[in-house]
């Protein structure tokens, strides 16, 4: 019994689209570049200004080359409460030799942990990022890529995981990063694509919905957004005692990382204090098995989630509300078992009924990790057409 259900912690794991990340300690030059960003300015420059850069690679699986130059950045961003901050991240371009505007996707990740060890700029360089191939498919169609590390990942202060407003304004400075990195060669009139899964899919569908108040002077033309957690008050519940009960953990810490008036630490009693301690120095293969099939009354003394500050903070991460400017490519599993199929419905509903040009797509097999894996070349085939112009369909 406890060998299956060990597997069946270990599969739920790899549904987040973060596969058993190891610990990577910074290199001496990305902790002095941190070291840096620490002391830079808040208030200087703008969004998507850059604040450091210095060369990386990108290697999509271990010891596997690809024709491309990479950057690892800082830049300017902004906190979900509207202040400036600052966020790491990478930049890829292939080196094909293309000449004219070269379509530029800016990539958002899924759940791949909390401590700084586990950004992704520390894991394409060595081939062990779990989407590094996902993301090779891309850079192979000859397109730029920028992947954001997201706020506080590989940067002072923990991640604000599942912030959604944080998660949108870092995917689409990394795309305005990109187009101002010397010696990317990208225009500035470059076509735009954002796409993610899982978290990446809530950090897209957020960047979507604020580019054209947030980021008007980028051409997005699209966005191709998976297993969205749309509503966390609905996944919070979907899991709570679960597979993915370790992940609303790890969202629970990282909502009290961008609003700290929240006091997580006042509801916990000592085993949600531990819990929440070691999540917040591990990546999520750790993170999720440790926290897996804990209900929220095991760990509290009495349940945030019945507290109306804690509901405004959560219903403020809500995406629907309003409608992406630019076409959006949606899938979601049907048998998804940690997003639950009818919030991204939902989602899908508000959008179209707000006039977002929206093509949906059910994955009618697999679960979480499935509906990401069998629909990226799709999603990809779609951010094609809408870099070519093509009429974007709509099944609203």
């Amino acid at each position: 019994m406890r060998t299956r259900i060990r597997s069946t912690v270990l599969a739920a794991v790899a549904a987040v689209a973060a596969l058993a990340l190891p610990a990577a300690a910074p290199t001496a030059s990305a902790a002095a570049t941190a070291d840096a960003d620490a002391t830079a300015p808040r208030d200087a420059g703008k969004p998507g200004d850059l604040v450091s850069v210095e060369p990386s690679a990108f290697h999509p699986l271990p010891g596997r080359t690809t024709d491309t130059e990479a950057w690892k950045v800082h830049y300017r961003s902004t906190t979900a409460g509207g202040t400036p901050n600052v966020v790491s991240g990478t930049v890829i371009v292939p080196q094909d030799g293309r000449t004219g505007p070269r379509p530029l996707v800016t990539y958002a990740v899924g759940t791949v942990g909390l401590d700084d060890s586990c950004a992704p700029s520390n894991h394409l360089p060595r081939g062990t990022s779990p989407e590094g191939d996902l993301i090779r498919l891309l850079t192979a169609r000859g397109w730029a890529v920028a992947v954001t590390d997201y706020e506080g990942l590989g940067t002072p202060g923990l991640h604000t995981y599942t912030v959604g407003a944080s998660a949108g304004h870092a995917v689409l400075d990394a795309a305005r990063a990109a187009l101002r990195l010397p010696g990317a060669g990208l225009s500035a009139d470059a076509p735009v694509g954002i796409m993610g899964y899982s978290q990446g899919g809530q950090a897209s569908g957020w960047a979507a919905e604020l580019s054209g108040s947030y980021a008007p002077e980028l051409h997005v033309k699209g966005t191709a957004t998976g297993g969205v957690p749309a509503d966390l008050l609905a996944v919070a519940a979907a899991n709570d005692g679960g597979l993915g009960s370790g992940l609303v953990v790890m969202a629970a810490a990282g909502q009290d990382a961008a609003f700290p008036e929240l006091r997580l630490d006042s509801y916990l009693n000592p085993a949600g204090r531990a819990l929440v301690d070691f999540v917040s120095h591990r990546c999520v293969t750790g993170a999720a098995t440790a926290g897996a099939f804990k209900r929220i009354s095991d760990l509290t003394t009495s349940d945030p989630l019945d507290r109306p500050d804690w509901r405004a903070r959560l219903d403020g991460s809500k995406l629907g509300r309003t409608a992406p400017a630019a076409p959006v490519y949606q899938y979601h599993a049907q048998a998804d078992e940690l997003i639950p199929y009818a919030v991204a419905g939902r989602l899908r509903a508000d959008w179209c009924a707000r006039g977002a040009t929206v093509e949906w797509r059910t994955v009618p097999v697999g679960g979480h990790v499935g509906g990401g894996l069998t629909q990226s070349p799709a999603a990809g085939d779609w951010l094609a057409d809408r870099f070519a112009d093509r009429p974007a369909p709509s099944n609203c």
